[in-house]
């Protein structure tokens, strides 16, 4: 009897019975199972604890670098969250950036590692190469590294660490609920979207980041926990802070054609700028690694030297600086301090972020981005004074197309800048702009400052979501006609039939049947003609009784699952769920040739 390999379904001795549930479900093909099931509910319901896991987590960062803003620049103990200042500590401002990344350094070298950078690429690294298992330590150190690093003035936003600690949270739960690395990796997008919800109010924004920048995927076992999870912190969050938007604007009017051309135009050189300021981040980084002879564990504290001197000439750049977003899209500045705050704000971000101290890009980003917008505004309606160009859209517009061309997330940058702002009549310009950014980023580099990190490691990252091209075919249409032996005639017979047979069939595997011409097995090309069976010999004993077969009403993809499982390159085709008739068979060619008719 030939070695009992499996070849096509579980098929038990003449006549066989076959359950191709139970066949489907071995194989590990995962596209027959329903989208939601009660695996899915359990990781939802964890999902929402999450949700209320980022908003606590919010609270808790923001009162952290509250406090040691308010310790460090005005020398009081409270948690509010200010502006850092120079009018309290004069010249002292240039030190206290400096102590902090110290510290930061400190914890990032004695600690975890993990707490360098602003947390979103570390998260994507974690999921793609480490099964969405992050440290434990990470959970308590990256939000108090950020405290202190924004707290004492770093030039960040809140939201990377609050992003990264949610991420962290949802990891945690994963690991010690023994979850699989996919629920781990929806865990962990649904803790750090719940986050990115409670800090800006965004919830529809945070789950868009969480599919276009974690999940690398849109399945509804994975959307569904995440959804809950933004549901969860954005009503928490109105309970804590109320309804009013992130960065509020005054009153804008609808675009008209002049006006969208600008927006267009205008998106298009925020891409540039994009552009320009991932290289620049990276080209201080790459610097720091050729040229800087100290250990790593003081880059921070350099770049926090540059941090000290802009901000004692530019207080403003300090700290979150969310009131500069919201000055820029209300137009409280002139075009001269708005070109200044984009400046200065981005030379003290980029030098203290390539240096690799714990900090968030977003804020930052649309810093630079609204004031830009802003006085791009304010230059067109001086030279168009009746054209229909609003100056705060404008600021709008910058704000969500940097964001959409540095990050490629461009749904994410619509959604948010809408969210935060509660202006519908932005929607269009905004759609305009953000396109445009993105068009020109792709253009002029291939990684995004969210990805340039982790493909420096080899790591490739999918960047573009499809439906799979073996899921829009079935098996019926690719399969071909199976060549079928008897189990009661003699080798010789077969081997007469195969060499017989026309060169249009191009397997060599072959379905046995039975008396009633169900299928009892199968049997290769090299059994039948082995030599050292002797001809007279019925194919029963040569043949093979594990069978793994396939319905033709099936995705092709679940062929290709199945056989990549079992390491085998044919499935017989059967006619139905628990029939024996073979209608075909079909083989690893037959998907590469669908796969060529495509092309």
């Amino acid at each position: 009897m030939a070695e009992d390999k499996p070849h096509h379904l579980d098929a038990q001795p003449i006549p066989v019975s076959i359950s191709m549930a139970d066949t489907l479900e071995s194989a590990g093909v995962e596209s027959q199972r329903p989208a939601l099931d009660l695996r899915t509910l359990y990781i939802a319901l964890l999902a929402i604890g999450l949700g209320a896991v980022g908003m606590l987590a919010a609270v808790v960062l923001r009162s952290l670098i509250g406090l040691i803003t308010n310790l460090c620049f005005y020398g009081r103990f409270s948690m509010a969250l200010v502006n850092p200042t120079v009018a309290h500590v004069g010249l002292w401002v240039m030190a206290i950036p400096v102590a902090g990344a110290i510290v930061v350094g400190i914890m990032a070298r004695y600690g975890s590692k993990a707490i360098r950078g602003h947390g979103i690429p570390e998260a994507m690294e974690t999921i793609i190469l480490k099964q969405s298992k992050i440290p434990y330590r990470v959970t308590l150190l990256k939000p108090l590294s950020a405290a202190i690093s924004i707290g004492t003035g770093g030039p960040f936003g809140a939201e990377g660490p609050i992003i990264a600690t949610g991420g962290a949270v949802g990891s945690m739960v994963g690991q010690v609920l023994s979850t699989t690395p996919d629920e781990r990796k929806t865990l962990l997008a649904a803790g750090a979207a719940a986050g990115m919800a409670a800090t800006f109010g965004a919830p529809v924004a945070a789950v868009l980041l969480a599919v276009e920048l974690l999940l690398f995927e849109f399945k509804a076992r994975s959307l569904v926990p995440v959804a809950l999870a933004c549901a969860t912190a954005g009503g928490l969050r109105i309970l804590v802070w109320g309804t009013a938007p992130m960065f509020a604007m005054g009153p804008v009017k609808p675009a008209g054609a002049v006006a969208m051309i600008f927006y267009v135009l205008l998106g298009a050189l925020m891409g540039v700028v994009a552009a320009g300021v991932t290289r620049a981040v990276y080209a201080v980084e790459d610097g720091f690694e050729k040229w800087c002879p100290t250990h790593w564990m003081w880059w921070p504290a350099i770049g926090a030297v540059v941090v000290g001197i802009v901000g004692y000439f530019a207080p403003h750049t300090l700290g979150v600086g969310y009131n500069n977003i919201s000055a820029a899209l209300s137009v409280k500045s002139g075009l001269a301090a708005l070109l200044v705050l984009a400046i200065l704000k981005w030379v003290s971000w980029t030098v203290s972020l390539g240096t690799g101290t714990s900090g968030g890009t977003l804020a930052p980003l649309f810093t630079i981005g609204s004031a830009l917008g802003a006085a791009a505004g304010l230059v067109a309606v001086r030279c168009l004074p009746h054209a229909d160009i609003s100056v705060p859209v404008a600021a709008l517009v910058g704000m969500a197309a940097i964001f959409a061309g540095a990050s490629r997330a461009l749904l994410t940058a619509v959604v948010f800048a809408f969210e935060t702002t509660l202006q519908p009549l932005g929607l269009v310009p905004l759609l305009a702009g953000c396109g445009s950014a993105f068009l020109v980023s792709c253009m002029l580099m291939r990684q995004s400052i969210m990805t340039e990190k982790i493909a420096r490691k080899g790591i490739r990252v999918q960047s573009e979501y499809a439906v799979d091209f073996l899921d829009r075919l079935f098996v019926g249409d690719a399969m071909q006609p199976a060549v079928c032996l008897k189990a009661g005639d003699s080798l010789q017979a077969a081997r007469q039939q195969l060499l017989g047979r026309s060169g249009s069939d191009s397997h060599d595997l072959f379905p046995v049947l039975d008396e009633q011409g169900g299928l009892a097995g199968v049997i290769g090309w090299r059994d039948v003609f082995k030599p050292d069976l002797a001809a007279g010999r019925p194919i029963a004993d040569a043949m093979k009784m594990r069978v793994i077969g396939i319905r033709p009403d099936q995705p092709l993809r679940d062929a290709d699952l199945a056989m990549a499982r079992h390491g085998i390159g044919h499935l017989v085709v059967v006619a139905g769920e628990r029939s024996t008739e073979v209608v075909g068979i079909v083989t690893r060619s037959d998907i590469l040739r669908a796969h060529r008719e495509r092309s």
